[in-house]
């Protein structure tokens, strides 16, 4: 079964985004949600135990949410509220046929990427 882990990287100050705060859900239907886990990341902006390992995994759609507002405005990189991201969910769908999920976010004040990393 595989297991989930994620980074985040600070685009605009080119450096890991440390302490940031990440749920994990399990979605059991198109309305409920089940938390699974919550994590931060360390000083190299990743987590340090997988988001989800083997015995946990269950094959079907998953959202990660990425609490990088607070973690913004501590860098100093957005002094205004509202600012233009708070949090950031990414849904994704996980097969028990791999081995290995890693799901990294890039971001700045004004825009993100989520890709499925090795």
């Amino acid at each position: 079964m595989p297991d989930v882990t994620t980074h985040i990287l600070d685009l605009a100050r080119g450096c890991p985004a440390q302490h940031v705060k990440i749920e994990m859900y399990f979605l059991e239907s198109k309305t409920e949600k089940r938390q699974i886990v919550t994590r931060a990341t360390n000083d190299d902006g990743r987590v340090n135990e997988p988001l989800i390992q083997d015995q946990d995994f269950l094959e079907g759609e998953y959202e990660i949410h990425y609490f990088v507002g607070d973690y913004l405005r501590e860098q100093g990189l957005v002094n205004a509220d509202p600012h233009f991201l708070d949090c950031v969910v990414t849904r994704v769908y996980l097969s028990s046929n791999q081995a290995h999920y890693h799901i990294p976010l890039l971001v700045s004040p004004w825009g993100y990427q989520v890709y499925r990393g090795s």
